[in-house]
C-alpha cells in the first residue's frame, strides 16, 4: 500500500520514539498521514531530529520527555497530547529496557526497572489513553521474539516482561473491543539498531537463531505497525505478530 493518507487526520503517540524501532515507527506513521507525538527519556537531540523529519512531511510533531517508569509523567504526557492535538487515535507502546544475565545475579533494582518500564509503563499508557482514544482507535505494543522462544540462557527477566505484554494485549482487546478499538502485540526479532547493530559482537549468533539468517530493520517493524494502525488492521485484535525472520519457527 502506498497509503499516503491512510492515517490522515489521525494522531499517534509513540513511546520511546527517538531512535531505533520507535523512530522508524514514528516516521512511518507520519508517512501514512498521522500527526505524531514521540516520547524520549535521554535522547533529546535525536527525538527533535525525528520530529523535524515529521514536520518536513507536513505533519504536526511533538517530541516530549517522559520516563515510562514514572506514572505521573505518563499521565501528564497523555493529557498533554489530548490538550494539544484534541484527540488520540493510535498508541504505540515501544519504550523498553533490556537486562540480560543469570537469574541469580539480577539485582532487585534491575528487576524493578525492567518491570516498571516494560510492563507497568505500557499498562499505564493504555490506561491513560483509553479515556481519550477515539472509537475505532488502535493500540500496538512492541513485544519481543524472546516472549515466544527463549533461545539462550540469561533472558529470564526480559522474557518475563515481554511475555506479560501478551496478556495485556489480549485483555485490552477484549475490554476495548466494544468500542471498535483493537489491541495487538508485535514481536520483533534481531533488528539492526544502534543498541543491537547487525555488525555487533553478538550479531552472528543472533542471525543463526533465525530461519532467514539475517537481521531485520526498524522499517520492517514499522510497516507492520502501520498495517495494524490503518484500516487494513480493523479486524485484527488480540493478536501476536512476529516480525522476527523466523526466530520462533
Amino acid at each position: 500500500m502506498n497509503g499516503a493518507a491512510v492515517l490522515d487526520g489521525k494522531v499517534a503517540l509513540v513511546t520511546g520514539g527517538s531512535r531505533g524501532i520507535g523512530a522508524a515507527v514514528a516516521l512511518r506513521l507520519a508517512e501514512e498521514g498521522a500527526d505524531v507525538v514521540l516520547t524520549y527519556r535521554g535522547s533529546a537531540e535525536q527525538a527533535e531530529a525525528v520530529a523535524a523529519k515529521i514536520g518536513a512531511m507536513g505533519r504536526r510533531a511533538w517530541a516530549v520527555r517522559a520516563d515510562s517508569a514514572d506514572p505521573q509523567e505518563v499521565t501528564a504526557v497523555v493529557a498533554g497530547v489530548a490538550e494539544r492535538f484534541g484527540r488520540i487515535d493510535v498508541l504505540v507502546n515501544n519504550a523498553g529496557v533490556g537486562v540480560l544475565g543469570p537469574i541469580g545475579e539480577l539485582t532487585l533494582d534491575e528487576v524493578d526497572r525492567v518491570l516498571e518500564v516494560n510492563v507497568r509503563g505500557p499498562f499505564l499508557f493504555a490506561q491513560a489513553v483509553s479515556a481519550h482514544l477515539a472509537d475505532g482507535g488502535r493500540i500496538v505494543t512492541i513485544g519481543s521474539c524472546i516472549a515466544q522462544r527463549v533461545a539462550f540462557p540469561g533472558g529470564t527477566l526480559y522474557a518475563t516482561s515481554k511475555a506479560a505484554l501478551i496478556g495485556l494485549t489480549k485483555a485490552l482487546a477484549r475490554e476495548l473491543g466494544p468500542r471498535g478499538i483493537t489491541a495487538n502485540v508485535i514481536h520483533p526479532g534481531p533488528i539492526d539498531t544502534d543498541l543491537n547493530p547487525a555488525d555487533g559482537p553478538a550479531a552472528d549468533f543472533q542471525r543463526g537463531l533465525t530461519a532467514l539468517g539475517a537481521f531485520g530493520t526498524g522499517a520492517d517493524v514499522a510497516v507492520a505497525v502501520a498495517y495494524l494502525a490503518g484500516e487494513g488492521g480493523r479486524y485484527v485484535t488480540g493478536a501476536e505478530l512476529a516480525v522476527d525472520g523466523g526466530f520462533a519457527a
